[in-house]
């Protein structure tokens, strides 16, 4: 039996989601991958603040394993001395997102961080299952590592970006880049592939994100659950970075995202964990929809600012 406090929506989370639910027309789990990604680029138009005022946004390609990687790089200064740099991955269930559906958010972190942060457009599903994400992600952050004036990497993504954070730290950890990630900041992540958790049972219809998109999204990314980058729950998180990771209160994502900020706890990793309470997954995205995502993005950022200053000043 689950206390029926925890499932209570803020006002404005509850006004998204009736407004959200009386849509008609099919989910996004009954269309093709090209619709889903229209549906989630349009949804962002109208559901996510514009960008805002920031001192440079430059789109570039990078060379990949598989050939090129696009990137965005925000800063909000012009030019800077060489400091901590944010590398972030979108979410989207690793089928769906791109540079432009957290293009609003990824500004806004650079605003508030004072930091250069480089958004990757790895490879997606179904086209390019798994380990093509997590492949483009690592090679990404090399070359964040090795191109962009940093002393050090901030990793940062949502819900499969999450997974990605994740993923990608565990490689660097095992084997390094040219400069040392310093923290990372998983968001509502996804870290295994099981779905047993009482969430999945409260939250999984009727809350954005559905139980029938997550299947949709792990049919088309066809991950390995025996490999640690698809399901960091299941491997040793010792030796990871200081982390914060957050959950929001009503997503079907929330306990598995619990369960591994205890592991961290556990592991001895310093770990500052949030949860935004009463809001739904994706909320980093629906800023305009559901203002109060204004403040838990800030709130945040300012803690993930502290962490990044104490691990900075440590190295």
């Amino acid at each position: 039996m689950t206390d029926g406090t925890t499932h209570q929506a803020r006002p404005d989370v509850a006004a998204f989601l009736a407004f959200l639910n009386a849509q008609e027309g099919p989910k996004m789990e009954e269309m093709p991958p090209e619709g889903a990604r229209e549906m989630f680029r349009v949804m962002g138009q109208l559901a996510d603040v514009p960008r805002g005022k920031i001192a440079k946004v430059e789109d570039r390609t990078i060379p990949g394993p598989a050939g090129e990687i696009r990137i965005r790089l925000y800063d909000n200064r012009p030019d800077r001395e060489a400091g901590p740099a944010m590398v972030f991955y979108h979410g989207g269930g690793w089928v769906i997102g791109d540079l432009d559906t957290h293009d609003a958010y990824c500004a806004q972190a650079a605003r508030l961080l004072d930091m250069p942060v480089v958004a990757v457009d790895y490879r997606l599903a179904p086209e390019h299952p798994f380990p093509a994400a997590p492949i483009d992600c690592e090679a990404a952050t090399r070359w964040v590592a090795d191109n962009v004036p940093c002393t050090g990497l901030v990793l940062s993504g949502e819900s499969a970006g999450g997974n990605l954070t994740i993923a990608t730290a565990l490689t660097l950890r095992d084997n390094p880049a040219s400069k040392p990630v310093i923290a990372i900041h998983p968001i509502y992540p996804a870290v295994t592939t099981h779905d047993d958790w009482q969430s999945y049972r409260d939250f999984g219809e009727g809350h954005l994100l559905t139980q029938g998109s997550m299947t949709w999204f792990g049919n088309h990314y066809a991950a390995d659950p025996a490999d640690y980058r698809a399901s960091p729950l299941d491997f040793p998180a010792e030796g990871l970075p200081p982390t914060l990771l957050i959950t929001a209160g009503l997503d079907p994502l929330r306990d598995q995202g619990r369960a591994y900020a205890a592991k961290l706890i556990e592991a001895g990793v310093p770990t500052t964990y949030r949860e935004a309470k009463g809001t739904i997954h994706g909320y980093i995205n629906l800023a305009q929809g559901i203002p109060s995502a204004q403040e838990d993005i800030r709130g945040a950022l300012t803690v993930l600012k502290a962490i990044v200053a104490e691990a900075n000043g440590a190295a």
